[in-house]
């Protein structure tokens, strides 16, 4: 069991945010800001660069519902405004944040076969 310094935390390489990212630590220590590697070696562990706020729409924690209408609501946005509106990027860290990517592929997949569930132009 691990120390009350110690938690389970998952690390990207060279810190910075991937789609699909690796595991590489298994313990970071807390008070030193370090990850303790599987080969002993340590690495300087970076924050989050964005966490999805609370959304008073979406109170349960099962998240499903609010990671569907954040994709939805950026490509609605990006259809109408443009990918240049900044706005439509808070829907977008937001369903990076909360969608799996399997998940966002598949309706990627269906919008490019035309058979996503929703009309996005409306």
């Amino acid at each position: 069991m691990p120390s009350s310094s110690t938690f389970f935390k998952v690390i990207i390489a060279s810190g910075q945010l991937k789609t699909a990212p690796y595991i590489y630590a298994t313990r970071v220590n807390l008070s030193s800001n370090t990850a303790i590697m599987s080969d002993d070696e340590e690495r300087v562990t970076m924050p989050f660069k964005f966490v999805t706020g609370f959304d008073a729409r979406f109170p349960n924690q099962n998240q499903t519902k609010h990671c569907w209408q954040n994709y939805v609501d950026y490509h609605k946005c990006v259809l109408a405004k443009g990918e240049d509106f900044k706005p439509c990027r808070q829907f977008f860290l937001a369903y990076r944040s909360l969608c799996p990517s399997a998940w966002a592929q598949r309706w990627d997949d269906q919008r490019e076969a035309g058979t996503f569930p929703v009309r996005l132009d409306q």
